[in-house]
């Protein structure tokens, strides 16, 4: 079983900065992709970045620029720096184990203010 804890999730004012993390147990983290994914109240789950256990970078346009997912997979961590944060990044942000199965972390809360 893969259980994956986020962390780094606040408060912050409209253009500022946060890092996310997400720490994966279990021997598969290396072999997977893994990815970013946020939810605002009344909106459904949309994919923010995801990278491929190679490195390769997605990212949805309107993150693009401003948010850098990256990994380590000697700390078995995932990470999401977000700059440049705007209101309208508000949300609840998931971290993703994708392989065969999805494994989905708890959330953090990223709250961007005025």
């Amino acid at each position: 079983q893969v259980q994956l804890v986020e962390s780094g999730g606040g408060l912050v004012q409209a253009g500022g900065s946060l890092r996310l993390s997400c720490a994966a147990s279990g021997s598969a983290f290396s072999r997977n992709a893994m990815g970013w994914y946020r939810q605002a109240p009344g909106r459904q789950r949309d994919l923010v970045a995801d990278i491929t256990s190679g490195g390769t970078t997605n990212y949805a346009d309107s993150v693009k620029g401003r948010f850098t997912i990256s990994r380590d997979n000697a700390k078995n961590t995932v990470y999401l720096k977000m700059t440049s944060l705007k209101l309208e990044d508000t949300a609840v942000y998931y971290c993703v184990q994708l392989g065969t199965r999805l494994y989905w972390g708890q959330g953090t809360q990223v709250t961007v203010s005025s």
